[in-house]
C-alpha cells in the first residue's frame, strides 16, 4: 500500500501570535514552528498501516526551504520519503492543487490528512484534494481500518456515532482516536538524515481567496461573582451588560 500524508508546518500552540504590515501579515520572528498536530496521528496511523513491509509512507508539505526541519521530524518519526512543494502556502485551494497534482502520478492507495490545520482550522484541504482527485472523502474520522481495498471510517456525528465504508484510493482526515501519536526515537533521528527529501517546484493556480487582515480576539474582561442566591442580579447583569437574554 502506498500512503501519502499531508503535513503542514504550523506556529508551536505555545507561539505568542502578533501580526505585522497594519495587520496584514503574521508575524514569524521568534515563533516556534512544528508538525501539525492533527497531521502527527495521519502520520502515525500511516506508518501503523505499512508497518512490516506492507506498504509505504511519503510525507508531503508546501513551503518553502524553512519548512525542511519539520519534514525531517516527519521522517525520524518513520516516513520512508518526502516531498516539499516550494511554495508558500497561499490558501487551501493552492494547497490542494499542489499536492493533488503530484498524487495523481504516482498512483497512492491511500490519502491522509489531519482534520484541520491549528493555525488557520480551515478541514478543506484534504475535501479539496478529493474532489480535484474525483476520489472519495470522509472528514474527521475517529478510527480507521482497512481491509485489502476497503476503507471503514467512523467519526461523531451529533448524537451518535457514524460508520462509513469506502473503496480505495481515498482521502481520510484523522482526528484523535485513529492513532496514538509517535515519537522520534534516536535511530529514527538518525536515519532521517539520509531518507530522501525531494523539492519539486508549484503548478500555477488561480488565486480564488486573498487574507485582507489579521485581528486578534478581544481581551477578556473582568470577571463580576454573582450570589448563587441572587438569582435577580444574574439575570440583569445577563440581560444589561452581557445582552445575551
Amino acid at each position: 500500500m502506498k500512503i501519502l500524508v499531508c503535513i503542514s508546518n504550523v506556529p508551536d500552540t505555545t507561539s505568542k501570535i502578533t501580526f505585522t504590515n497594519d495587520n496584514t501579515a503574521f508575524n514569524n520572528v521568534g515563533v516556534q514552528y512544528i508538525v501539525n498536530p492533527y497531521d502527527e496521528i495521519a502520520l502515525s496511523k500511516a506508518i501503523d498501516l505499512a508497518e512490516g513491509g506492507k506498504g509505504s509512507v511519503t510525507v508531503i508539505t508546501v513551503g518553502d526551504a524553512s519548512t525542511d526541519a519539520t519534514i525531517r521530524k516527519a521522517l525520524a518519526t518513520g516516513a520512508d520519503n518526502a516531498i516539499r512543494i516550494n511554495a508558500l502556502p497561499r490558501d487551501a485551494w493552492f494547497v490542494a492543487n499542489q499536492i493533488a497534482n503530484y498524487a495523481k502520478e504516482s498512483n497512492f492507495d491511500l490519502i491522509l490528512t489531519g482534520r484541520e490545520s491549528i493555525d488557520y482550522n480551515g478541514t478543506q484541504v484534504g475535501a479539496f484534494i478529493a474532489s480535484i482527485l474525483n476520489i472519495p472523502s470522509v472528514s474527521i474520522s475517529k478510527k480507521l481500518d482497512i481491509d485489502g481495498r476497503t476503507a471503514t471510517v467512523e467519526r461523531e456525528i451529533e448524537g451518535g456515532k457514524e460508520v462509513l465504508t469506502l473503496n480505495l484510493p481515498a482521502v481520510i482526515g484523522t482526528a484523535e482516536g485513529v492513532a496514538e501519536t509517535k515519537i522520534p526515537n534516536m535511530r529514527g533521528i538518525m536515519t532521517a538524515r539520509t531518507k530522501p527529501l525531494d523539492v519539486i517546484e508549484p503548478i500555477e493556480v488561480t488565486q480564488l481567496s486573498r487574507i485582507v487582515k489579521f485581528e486578534t480576539p478581544e481581551p477578556r474582561g473582568a470577571v463580576t461573582l454573582v450570589d448563587a442566591s441572587d438569582v435577580e442580579k444574574l439575570v440583569s447583569l445577563l440581560h444589561e451588560k452581557a445582552k445575551v437574554i
